[in-house]
């Protein structure tokens, strides 16, 4: 039971002065900032928990209690057409179908239209009367990314399967992808940490580029078998090169060490972006790396707008934000560092490495070219499954 629901289930059964003796006693139990925790659990006024503390405070005279519905009246009570204007400005947005609604407007923007109407409300009351009507304070929340694809849920399904196949012979599975390009320098980053009584710290006040030295760009593999995370940060541009130089670098310092009997390789990858679907550059780049390890590297694609179900995003970058947050981003070293102490207790390790490289945006790979590489398209969706096999040379 919660605490709401507490205080719902006992006011029926107290008086109004067992009631505000009850608040006071609760609100004094929590000590600072107690009347507003309890005015927000119960649904009581401020005034009310205050007079219960006072009420506690004095010695106890049984004397007359307030009749039923005495005390101020509700604003929308004694203003008969506060709710009818009221709902005239404001337009609630949320699903028809829920009790919960929401509004873009501020209380400030309302009273101010209510006070052209005649209406004197203050804040607080103004907040409590949204609640009524079934109004509640709303974040945006990213959930929306684009249409579906009507094979969702089979591509799903054929990636599930094409990774048991995988792992029942021992061959490696990696999730792959590029992480969100950092600035380099003394800015904010978002999250807190604790920090000893007094202590802050000052980063810039603007996050301008031109204060910066430079960028990280960390291109993350992530095994989903031995649960090991690697991360390969460059300083350039997150092009197909610089994907495939990334699980290049992975494959020679861990995987094959990890998988010295593998003789293919499965990459689960988003379909943008520099590991996407329509990139020949990425098909050209995987080409050279079987050729060069000898491992047929097989693809499978996640569908449009599905990418936060890759395993990287969950399993591995998400507990590299949680580890460098508040924390300023004042160099590449201190990126590569931060990363390689991300840890979890399911046993998550991850290594980082820095990658100097210059990798220049804009190169071109013809069909012509395209057509020589030795990939062999999946009978289901090609164009999201497919293997490259080593070529001969």
């Amino acid at each position: 039971m919660t605490t709401k629901e507490q205080y719902a289930l006992l006011r029926p059964r107290f008086d109004e002065l067992q009631w505000r003796i009850f608040l006071g006693t609760e609100a004094k139990k929590i000590g600072f900032g107690g009347i507003s925790i309890v005015a927000k659990n119960s649904g009581s006024d401020r005034k009310t928990i205050r007079k219960g503390i006072s009420e506690l405070e004095t010695p106890y005279s049984k004397g007359r209690i307030r009749k039923e519905g005495g005390g101020r009246k509700k604003l929308q009570e004694t203003d008969i057409t506060l709710i009818k204007d009221l709902e005239g400005m404001i337009e609630p947005k949320g699903d028809p179908m829920n009790l919960v609604q929401w509004t873009t407007k501020s209380l400030a923007n309302l009273i101010a239209g209510l006070k052209k109407k005649n209406h004197a409300v203050k804040k607080s009351a103004l907040a409590n009367i949204l609640k009524d009507l079934g109004f509640s304070l709303k974040a945006n929340k990213k959930n929306i990314e684009g249409a579906s694809h009507p094979d969702r849920d089979l591509q799903f399904e054929h990636i599930k399967k094409t990774c048991d196949e995988f792992k029942s012979k021992g061959n490696p599975i990696i999730s792959v992808d590029c992480k969100k390009k950092e600035l380099i320098g003394n800015f904010k980053n978002n999250g807190r940490d604790w920090q000893p009584k007094g202590a802050n710290t000052a980063v810039n006040v603007y996050d301008f580029i031109s204060l910066a030295d430079g960028k990280a760009v960390p291109y993350g593999i992530y095994d989903l078998i031995h649960n090991k995370g690697f991360v390969n940060v460059g300083i350039d541009h997150d092009t197909a090169e610089f994907s495939v130089e990334s699980i290049r670098r992975w494959w020679n310092a861990i995987g094959k060490g990890l998988y010295p009997k593998a003789k293919e390789i499965l990459i689960t990858a988003d379909g943008g972006g520099s590991n996407g679907v329509r990139n020949k550059l990425w098909k050209r780049e995987l080409q050279k790396l079987s050729n060069e390890t000898k491992l047929e590297i097989n693809v499978c694609h996640y569908p449009p707008a599905t990418s936060k179900w890759n395993k990287i995003e969950h399993r591995l970058f998400s507990f590299i934000s949680i580890n460098w947050r508040a924390k300023p981003l004042t160099s590449l070293e201190t990126v590569i560092e931060l990363i390689s102490h991300t840890t979890t207790e399911k046993g998550l390790t991850v290594t980082a490495v820095k990658d100097s490289n210059i990798y220049p945006i804009g190169k071109k790979v013809s069909d012509q070219e395209l057509a020589t590489f030795s990939i062999v398209k999946n009978p289901f969706h090609g164009e999201w499954n497919y293997s490259i096999k080593p070529e001969c040379v």
